[in-house]
């Protein structure tokens, strides 16, 4: 088109340099190389080609002329030329020998001319054209074949011992069957061609990296560029640059340097210290000597001087920047006020809250403040805020709880009083509008004299002056206030009352935590309270006493249980959770409920353990199906029952460190109780059970891990340490032995919870016992009553006898119609009286209303109304069934009467 603009003819070595890459100049030295080598191997190879075609033809004539002679001075070629037919015995000897020799072809012909041997047989007999007579030596020459290709003939004589020759043998090679130097040498020189292209190329990408890491990538426009770019900024900054070489003349000064030195137009080139400088800036810049922000005067200007080295050259440069600091020197004063401010609230930070103390968090508020911001501090809280509670309203009623000041004998209201503050003084309008009051000069602060003048006087008399009240506040809640106090320092200004809020926001933050933690810590106090035994049952079978200290204030994990039995037996219990705070003890809560559930269905410990591992694996299971938390897991237990019939104490643990047992005779062990894995963590296992004979004054101990184990010992070093403690304590009393235990081994602020319960054994005298065997009759019940009742009368319990006669001849009756053989009755005289009837068969009585109808079903119905309790226990031989009656008899004196000779009548006509 016409408007198309014709491109402009370039150069080859234009079009070379603009191809990407050779550009720069290491791209521009490879290209050359690149020419050059290729111009090398295109003249090696012409050499190469020549030689080799004169190196073919030589070796082509050797060959010829070499089979040519063997053929001519072979032993049968004479005789064969002189013979009556030549060609019959040369045509296969010239065939076998081109075929070895490998030649192109053999002739033979005699001195006649005429044909003997030839490749083509019907060339034979035939006239050589041009052959004569022979030659006389041997020789060769080099001719082409009818299509082109060179061929390098020998020709040779054959001669008779003594005489003319007789023929020529002629022998022919090809010069291209000949083998080429060519196809061994090319390879080579093309190898070495390419080694050195990739050595060139090599060194060249070692030239552009080198050259690329000095000049950060960029290429010559790109440095152009960035030179033009780095040259405006030079000289835009509003910072002076000053560039002095190694013999100290300057190199370069920006226009700002320019001004704030007030340089000559012609300073660069010149020596530093010829330029009318000020004696202190020109030293340093002649020096070289490394500076950081030095201050120098420069004529009305203060400029702050930087020095560094420019470099490894020789002799070494080096750069100054220089900054003036004239207005900033105005600001050093309230920026060095407002640094050590800054500092004071960072290390407030640090101190303020270490604890969450409501109390100790306002006593480090007051003392974090003296005597850097203030000379005196007071810190007043509301009474529901140092018992953890929620503020319902603003109130000026407050509780001074900190002091803190430069001296001891101030005139200020002590710790511990209540100030109730006068709407006209500061804090009230604090309380009020939630900002800080600043009273500059206390003696013109008429509404703060007001409060109380007396102590104002006394304020005032000892030097105090200035005040500022900031509020405490939290999520917009006034949890108090504190005052800031001087005396000796400067009034308080303005500027310091945001300083105060800063300080009085930040530590109202600790305070709220504080004040959350102790609700949150008295709400746990009380839970644990209320789900730890207020005290144990008193016991015929045990003397026992206990212990406990958690690793918090009041709260923790580890429980203890002590629990009666049917049959005067007891059970003891230790346990503990994993953690602290209102988690682990809400858990040991429901862990200890669920124990005395289980505990009044007279289970043996095995089974208790057992149904307590799957309440925690369901309820584990449950929360984390709800995405609640961890469950319980990690809770662990240990459960005893002792028999003071007859001595025995089985025992299971889950997780729990197994007993310890302190004999009569003061000698400690520890029994081997199988271990069970942790409650939640048992699943199929089931639990084992160990069977203890204790002598009468033994005391079984058991503990929690809190009370031997610790992360700075071993446990094997604290059941030593147990041992020795209760080897210290033999034959001390249960409670004495625990307060001997706890004081050699329980810190004041343990790591963990501790629960510690010794019960020392008494065993049932066996006069109060009495037993009988049943059989199987029904005749039988009425001697065993009267048995029963004789033994009554021995213990002197005639009061109750009615009663128990009416439970006995009920329970044996239907022992007898419903259970299995061996029957067997026994009466325990302990606090209570304990009747027992066992049987072999596992079927329970349950007792139920009867009809008006109904002939029988009212038995068991007697039976609980005339015993304080009754239950079922389970042996591994059948069933128990137990009644407690009191040792004096509750029931009306006509009880005992008519209706009770009815009943035993009927039971006794029923029976017989």
């Amino acid at each position: 088109m016409e408007h198309e603009r014709e491109a402009p003819h370039r150069s080859p070595a234009e079009r070379l340099r603009s191809v990407p890459g050779l550009r720069s100049i290491a791209g521009q030295v490879f290209a050359s190389q690149v020419v050059v080598v290729v111009l090398l191997i295109a003249a090696a190879v012409v050499a190469l080609v020549l030689q080799a075609r004169r190196d073919s033809e030589n070796e082509a004539g050797r060959r010829s002329l070499a089979v040519a002679e063997a053929v001519a001075h072979a032993p049968g070629t004479v005789a064969a030329l002189t013979s009556a037919d030549p060609a019959a015995v040369l045509q296969p000897q010239a065939q076998g020998t081109q075929q070895a020799a490998g030649v192109d072809f053999i002739v033979v012909w005699g001195s006649n001319g005429i044909t003997y041997a030839n490749p083509d047989t019907a060339m034979i007999g035939t006239h050589v054209t041009g052959s004569g007579t022979p030659p006389d030596k041997a020789s060769t020459l080099t001719t082409k074949t009818s299509d082109g290709l060179a061929v390098v003939v020998a020709l040779v004589p054959v001669t008779q011992p003594e005489g003319p020759a007789v023929g020529t043998v002629g022998v022919g090679i090809k010069v291209r069957n000949v083998h080429n130097a060519v196809d061994r040498q090319l390879p080579v020189v093309l190898g070495t061609a390419a080694g050195v292209l990739a050595v060139a190329a090599g060194g060249t990408a070692l030239v552009s990296r080198r050259l690329r890491r000095q000049t950060r990538g960029l290429g010559p426009a790109a440095m152009t560029r960035m030179y033009e770019h780095h040259d405006a900024v030079l000289h835009a900054v509003r910072e002076g640059v000053v560039i002095v070489d190694g013999d100290g003349q300057l190199l370069l000064a920006n226009d700002e340097a320019r001004r704030l030195l007030d340089l000559p137009p012609d300073c660069e080139g010149r020596p530093v210290t010829g330029l009318g400088l000020e004696a202190g800036v020109a030293g340093l810049l002649a020096s070289g000597r490394v500076a950081t922000d030095e201050v120098h005067l420069a004529g009305d200007r203060l400029l702050a001087v930087n020095v560094r080295s420019t470099g490894p050259q020789e002799p070494p440069g080096w750069v100054a920047t220089l900054r003036d600091t004239t207005e900033l020197r105005a600001l050093a004063g309230r920026a060095e006020v407002a640094r050590e401010r800054l500092t004071l609230l960072y290390e407030a930070g640090l101190r303020i809250g270490t604890t969450l103390d409501v109390a100790h968090t306002a006593e480090e508020l007051a003392q974090a403040a003296v005597p850097r911001f203030a000379d005196f501090v007071t810190v007043e809280l509301l009474d529901l805020v140092l018992r953890g509670e929620e503020p319902a309203g603003a109130s000026t009623e407050m509780r001074r709880v900190a002091v803190s000041g430069i001296h001891a004998d101030h005139p200020l209201i002590p710790v511990g009083e209540l100030i109730r503050f006068a709407p006209s003084t500061p804090p009230a309008a604090v309380v009020e509008h939630g900002r800080a009051v600043i009273e500059a000069d206390l003696r013109a602060a008429h509404g703060w004299r007001a409060q109380d003048p007396e102590s104002a006087r006394r304020i005032l008399a000892y030097g105090l002056h200035s005040l500022i009240t900031a509020p405490l506040q939290a999520r917009g809640v006034v949890l108090g206030m504190v005052n800031f106090w001087r005396a000796e320092n400067d009034p308080f200004e303005q500027d310091d009352v945001t300083f105060a809020e800063e300080l009085a926001a930040r530590a109202a933050v600790c305070l709220d935590n504080a004040r959350r933690y102790t609700r949150e810590h008295a709400l746990a106090v009380a839970l644990q309270r209320s789900l730890l035994p207020h005290g144990v049952p008193e016991l015929s079978s045990l003397e026992v006493a206990h212990r406990y200290r958690s690793a918090q204030p009041g709260v923790g994990g580890d429980w203890f249980d002590v629990i009666p039995l049917p049959g005067t037996r007891t059970a003891l219990v230790v346990g503990d959770v994993v953690g602290h705070g209102l988690h682990a003890a809400a858990t040991m809560g429901r862990l200890r409920t669920a124990v005395h559930n289980f505990s009044a269905l007279d289970l043996p410990p095995d089974e208790i353990l057992a149904r307590l591992d799957e309440l925690v694996a369901r309820i584990d299971r449950d929360e984390a199906r709800e995405e609640q938390g961890a469950g319980i897991t990690g809770a662990r237990c240990l459960y005893a029952i002792y028999d003071p019939v007859s001595g025995r104490c089985t025992v299971a643990r889950a997780g729990h460190l197994g007993p310890a047992l302190v004999g009569p005779d003061g000698t400690v062990t520890f029994p081997d109780v199988p271990l069970s894995p942790p409650l939640g963590l048992g699943g199929s296992l089931p639990f084992e059970v160990a069977e203890l004979q204790l002598a009468a004054g033994s005391n079984l101990v058991l503990y929690t891990n809190g009370l031997v184990e610790d992360r700075d010992r071993d446990l094997d070093v604290g059941l030593d340490s147990l041992r020795d403690a209760l080897g210290d304590a033999a034959g001390r009393a249960p409670e004495e032995t625990c307060e001997a235990v706890f004081s050699a081994m329980v810190p004041a602020r343990p790591r963990d919870d501790v629960a510690l319960l010794v019960a020392r054994t008494r065993l049932l005298d066996p006069v109060r016992v009495a037993d009988w065997d049943v059989p199987s009759d029904p005749a039988a019940v009425a001697p065993i009553r009267t048995e029963c009742a004789r033994q009554l009368q021995e213990w002197g319990l005639e009061e109750i006898q009615f009663n128990t006669e009416l439970i006995l001849s009920e329970l044996i009756t239907n022992a007898i119609r419903y259970g299995t053989e061996p029957i067997h009755v026994r009466l325990l005289h302990d606090r209570s009286l304990v009747c027992e009837i066992s049987d072999a068969s596992n079927t329970s009585p349950h007792l139920r209303r009867a009809r008006a109808s109904d002939e029988g079903g009212r038995g068991l119905f007697l039976v609980a109304q005339f015993a304080e309790r009754w239950g079922t226990r389970y042996t591994s031989r059948g069933k128990v069934i137990w009644t407690e009656q009191p040792l004096h008899d509750g029931v009306g004196e006509e009880t005992g009467g008519d209706l009770g000779d009815i009943l035993l009548a009927q039971w006794d006509d029923d029976l017989l």
